[in-house]
């Protein structure tokens, strides 16, 4: 097993039964990320929290600091002598990842014209191309915009990874992956989500950006 898997079923071994749908959610990212692909995520609430955490670890560096190579900071530098390296050093290496919750303008623009289960389905229409993957938290399972947004994801050709609870509801159907932890609260659920995406966020850290 994984030594950064193993370390989260030690810390929470109630987590063991979701160990094969968690390396198939690592597989499916890890593709897409080599493929120049990105990921978007979305929840509501709580579980929007998770979406900005996880973008928050994946867009810079997590516990490595991922310098830039020599060659890109040459680039840099080439580009604006004298200044180009020292702004190459305070760039970090980057999983490109975008939190649909934090578009506030256009969420309430179109929960208001439009149709509010719809907020999030409309981002990844325009976001979303082939080969990206949305992540969807939804502790029910049965979140209508989250639903609706995983309804264009199959559509537009993105690869899906849902988070949820024990009984995996209407979302489980709709995703590629899907992680169910074996709770029934909203509070359990997202507590036992965390280590979970900490634990794919730094597997993959340590795939793109060994030390």
């Amino acid at each position: 097993m994984n030594a950064i898997l193993s370390s989260m079923t030690t810390r929470y071994p109630e987590l063991i039964g979701c160990l094969p749908d968690i390396e198939l959610g690592f597989e499916l990212l890890n593709h897409s990320f080599h493929q120049g692909n990105k990921l978007l995520l979305c929840g509501n609430g709580g579980s929007a929290a998770d979406c900005e955490h996880v973008v928050g670890e994946l867009m810079k560096g997590f516990i490595s600091k991922r310098p830039l190579s020599a060659s890109v900071s040459d680039r840099f530098e080439r580009e604006f002598p004298g200044e180009g390296l020292d702004l190459a050093v305070k760039l970090q290496g980057a999983l490109p990842a975008i939190s649909l919750v934090s578009h506030s303008a256009l969420i309430s623009a179109y929960a208001n014209d439009v149709d509010p289960e719809m907020i999030f389905a409309q981002q990844v229409y325009g976001y979303g191309r082939s080969g990206d993957v949305l992540i969807a938290f939804s502790t029910s399972g049965n979140s209508t915009n989250i639903l609706r947004a995983l309804q264009v994801a199959k559509v537009q050709g993105l690869k899906t990874i849902g988070f949820t609870g024990d009984s995996g509801g209407k979302l489980k159907s709709l995703c590629d992956v899907t992680i169910c932890v074996p709770w029934e609260k909203t509070l359990d659920i997202q507590e036992r989500h965390l280590p979970i995406y900490h634990a794919l966020c730094l597997m993959l850290e340590e795939a793109f950006f060994p030390k």
